[in-house]
């Protein structure tokens, strides 16, 4: 095993710990979609102070009642639900000018009878635009409509700032290779040109706690990669699905991380991909994200969350891992043909 692999093995790849004969029965995910619910991974935009409205209905083949769910909604969103033939829902938000950027809205459903199932997650990208063309000075969104986010390469060591300015608080510093001795990339969200005529970027950033940003000289990227994919995984379904302009065009079963080691919830990204690994226990591919588990925190390269294979798909789908996501190996190699790097994640 090589040094580099070696690392990356240690840093991403999570092992699958002893599952008995119920970790491989999932969820049973046969609730439908009926209308008026949009096509699975509709891309909407709307401006910001204007009301968005979305319907949903799902139901049951046999004459049961169904409730429909929704997994994390922005402040300012209502949603309203019950039981019913067909369980039905709504969901209402203004987004307000500071939630300018894209948004995944994540709904599910399940029936009140024993033993429940449940509809496959559906999910939808909303880019909320400013109402008006902004001012000079103020931050304006380098994501866009039909689910369009942008990366770029790090090119130097840089400290990130807390604020757009170079006096500004240091968070910390990117360096142009990953612990695994790739290229380390940034997906970027937010420009801003500031009152000295300085062009900042804010971006992700892969350390804890997770969700955090922080803003970069524009000088220190690379230049900028437009892609137009998401993939948003369900801890409680065990899904993984890859969005890409509107549509989906991939799901699987997945593996996730046991309850004393979860998987974290929130928005991440790809910003490696590994290959070559000398044990199978990890599938052919992984990829790397900027995700890290806020328990494993000593493990080298600091506990990074990674999506990869497995060579035991039997545990699959359950609470298997030490945090990272695992899928079948022939899913990951197919997601490998679709998912380019800098894909923003989402995990509910």
């Amino acid at each position: 095993m090589s040094k580099r692999n070696g690392v990356a093995l240690a840093t991403i790849a999570a092992l699958a710990v002893a599952a008995g004969a119920g970790a491989a029965r999932g969820p049973q995910l046969t609730l439908s979609w009926q209308a008026p619910t949009p096509r699975d991974g509709t891309a909407f935009t709307v401006s910001a102070d204007s009301p968005f409205t979305l319907n949903l209905a799902a139901a049951s083949t046999q004459p049961q009642l169904v409730l429909v769910g929704r997994r994390r909604l922005p402040p300012g969103a209502s949603f309203t639900a019950g039981y019913g033939r067909p369980g039905v829902a709504t969901l209402r938000w203004t987004p307000t000018a500071a939630q300018v950027g894209e948004h995944v809205f994540t709904f599910t459903a399940q029936s009140r009878e024993l033993p429940q199932i449940f509809a496959p997650p559906r999910s939808f990208l909303v880019f909320v635009q400013p109402s008006a063309p902004g001012l000079p000075g103020e931050p304006f969104p380098l994501d866009g409509a039909k689910g369009m986010s942008r990366w770029a390469s790090v090119l130097r060591v840089v400290a990130v700032r807390a604020r757009p300015s170079a006096s500004a608080r240091v968070i910390t510093r990117l360096r142009p290779l990953t612990p695994e001795q790739t290229q380390n990339i940034a997906l970027t969200l937010t420009g801003q040109i500031n009152d000295k005529g300085e062009y900042w970027v804010r971006v992700r950033l892969p350390l804890l706690p997770n969700g955090s940003t922080g803003w970069v000289p524009r000088n220190a990227l690379g230049g900028f990669n437009q892609i137009f994919t998401h993939l948003v995984i369900d801890r409680s379904l065990f899904t993984a699905t890859l969005y890409r302009r509107g549509r989906a065009v991939f799901r699987t079963r997945v593996g996730v991380g046991r309850p004393y080691w979860p998987t974290p919830a929130g928005e991440f990204y790809v910003r490696e991909r590994i290959t070559g690994f000398s044990d199978l226990i990890y599938g052919p591919i992984a990829f790397g994200t900027n995700a890290r588990s806020a328990v494993l925190t000593d493990w080298p390269g600091g506990g990074f969350i990674g999506i990869h294979g497995t060579a035991h798909p039997e545990i699959l789908p359950g609470r298997v891992s030490h945090g990272c996501v695992r899928m079948p190996n022939a899913a990951i190699a197919r997601l490998a043909q679709l998912m380019p790097l800098g894909t923003p994640v989402t995990i509910n």
